[in-house]
């Protein structure tokens, strides 16, 4: 019985222990994140489900500034100035404007990426990969939400630069959603008009412009 004890014990230690480890981490990446006046990211994006033979890959970028940031990302540009929200979509020549970001962002971002882990899950050391050169550690991260359409998320995070390199979404109807860090600049120099919406701009191209709010 004390063997068996004493192992139950090793075992809870072991598990304490790879927490903090990955709490560290998290911590570390939080720090170096919020250290920087602003960031700049260009990435790719894949969705894939095998149930559903869906597949889907595309390009974009974003500008983080604090809690405002701008992100150009399929086909449309949804900005937040730290107020509201700016869905701004060319191909419809139409914005929706709202002070809750509902529909107006998609489930996974890479302004999401830079913060979402700091609350709502558990978390854990997982693999290591070298990614041309690079020391990948990976943390999974499971939601404490049991109600939560993500079943997990794989964050990998560049073991040197403390930077995150990818993050892997994994759904609970076999839908999987990675974005992958191609570029990750800080403090640019930034136009003092980037996160600022210039309504007269798209009125006089005849843009509709559906504020939800006052709906």
């Amino acid at each position: 019985m004390k063997i068996k004890i004493f192992t139950f014990l090793l075992c809870i230690n072991a598990f304490a222990f790879a927490q903090n480890k990955a709490k560290n981490l998290l911590d570390d990446v939080s720090k170096k994140v919020h250290s920087y006046d602003n960031i700049s990211i260009d990435f790719k994006y894949e969705l894939s489900n095998k149930d559903t033979n869906t597949s889907q890959k595309t390009k974009g970028n974003v500008v983080v500034n604090g809690d405002k940031y701008v992100l150009n990302f399929l086909g449309a540009t949804i900005m937040y100035d730290g107020t509201k929200f700016y869905k701004i979509v060319p191909a419809n020549e139409e914005v929706i404007i709202s002070s809750e970001n509902s529909d107006l962002e998609s489930s996974l971002t890479p302004s999401k990426m830079l913060t979402f882990y700091e609350e709502g899950y558990t978390y854990k050391m997982d693999i290591i990969q070298n990614v041309r050169g690079r020391k990948i550690q990976y943390v999974k991260l499971n939601p404490m939400d049991t109600n939560s359409e993500v079943k997990h998320v794989l964050l990998g995070i560049d073991a040197n630069t403390k930077h995150i390199y990818n993050m892997i979404e994994v759904g609970k109807n076999g839908t999987n959603t990675t974005l992958t860090v191609n570029s990750f600049k800080t403090n640019q120099t930034l136009s003092k008009t980037l996160f600022k919406f210039d309504q007269k701009k798209y009125e006089d191209k005849d843009y509709y412009i559906d504020n939800i709010d006052e709906n």
